[in-house]
């Protein structure tokens, strides 16, 4: 401490007192008082404010995996967390349903084969003059029938569950299977399972929960009192980590619990450093149309209200009044008369305040 005093009293007469915006001070004093010196950095995003947020998935990129028909969970192939191709299997359902269905659609089928062969050979029957139109007409109306009814009962085994390749394997070896594997329709992660092995489905229960994580949304809690200041477009910080996001709508209903708004954001890229459903702290940022610029909190000083920089020149530094327009973790975004190319202190600004002051004379 002492030595501190003592080198402010070496430079105190070069002052020329507190009124005065000029600091006079050598290199060597620069040197002796451990006063280090940094360029400007040029800022148009300026922190607005502080808000809490959560992680969330699209609507459009999450899906409800349900059982096609009733019956018994014999396997299960898919864990939560687990990713997920779109047509992997996730489970096997024994339902006596399905053999019912594979049934009435191996039936269809014969009775679509009897009834084209006697549409060919009436047809052909008809060109030699040997049945009247009549017949014809009705053997047409049968093949109609019988193949709007194979259609029908194809459609049923699709919605089943069943795979094309599979009902066509089932309609050339005829060969009945009460095992109903479900697919995955997209690929994903696995958020949420809904059943155990062993336990007896009735159609449409839920089995999974699955979303496409490529895409994430911010779900931001704005005070309403702060809405008029938010824009869309404007930018986020999530704190603690390098992701942004920008804002795409602006709510147009107040939470009347908590006086809040939501605000949403679509992050970045995809990244993997954000879970769905976490719970974190963002920075909103607005984009100036003036050039502003970021300083270490270190570099500014306080006195009767007002914020201040010290400014490299050659008599030493010059007292520069700044207007604080917002903080990001140690700096500041402050707005000046400055080109940007100027150097200030970014250490021992406390000590150039004082004898700025006078305070190291007066001691």
């Amino acid at each position: 401490m002492r030595v501190l005093l003592f080198s402010l009293l070496l430079i105190s007469p070069l002052l020329a007192g507190a009124q005065d915006m000029q600091i006079k001070i050598t290199p060597e004093q620069i040197d002796k008082l451990d006063i280090k010196v940094g360029a400007l950095a040029p800022s148009r995003q300026v922190p607005l404010l502080y808000a809490p947020a959560k992680v969330v998935v699209p609507a459009n990129h999450e899906l409800v995996i349900s059982s096609t028909q009733p019956g018994l969970v014999v396997q299960l192939l898919a864990n939560i967390g687990d990713n997920v191709k779109k047509g992997q299997v996730l489970a096997i359902i024994n339902s006596p349903e399905l053999v019912t269905l594979q049934r009435e659609f191996l039936t269809a089928g014969n009775a679509l084969s009897l009834s084209e062969l006697e549409y060919n050979r009436d047809k052909k029957l008809l060109q030699e003059g040997v049945i009247a139109d009549r017949r014809w007409q009705e053997s047409q109306n049968r093949f109609s029938s019988q193949s709007a009814q194979s259609d029908t009962s194809r459609q049923l085994l699709s919605m089943a569950g069943m795979t094309q390749s599979e009902i066509n394997s089932l309609a050339q070896n005829r060969k009945l299977n009460s095992l109903l594997h479900i697919y995955a329709p997209i690929s994903g992660v696995v958020l949420e399972r809904s059943t155990t092995v062993g336990s007896r489905l009735d159609i449409q229960a839920p089995l999974y929960r699955i979303a496409d994580l490529s895409e994430l949304w911010l779900e931001i809690n704005i005070p309403q009192e702060q809405m008029n200041a938010l824009h869309v477009g404007d930018q986020v910080q999530v704190e603690d980590t390098p992701i942004t996001a920008k804002i795409s709508l602006l709510g147009q209903s107040v939470n009347h619990e908590t006086q809040t708004v939501i605000a949403r954001a679509i992050i970045d890229g995809k990244q993997s450093l954000l879970r769905a459903g976490q719970n974190v702290y963002v920075q909103i940022m607005q984009t100036s149309q003036q050039t502003d610029f970021k300083v270490p909190n270190s570099a500014i000083s306080q006195h009767e209200g007002h914020n201040y920089i010290f400014v490299r020149n050659n008599a030493g530094f010059a007292v520069t009044k700044v207007n604080i327009i917002g903080k990001q973790n140690n700096e500041s975004v402050i707005n000046a008369p400055l080109s940007g190319r100027e150097q200030i202190a970014i250490k021992g600004s406390g000590v150039l305040k004082a004898n700025w002051l006078g305070l190291g004379a007066g001691e």
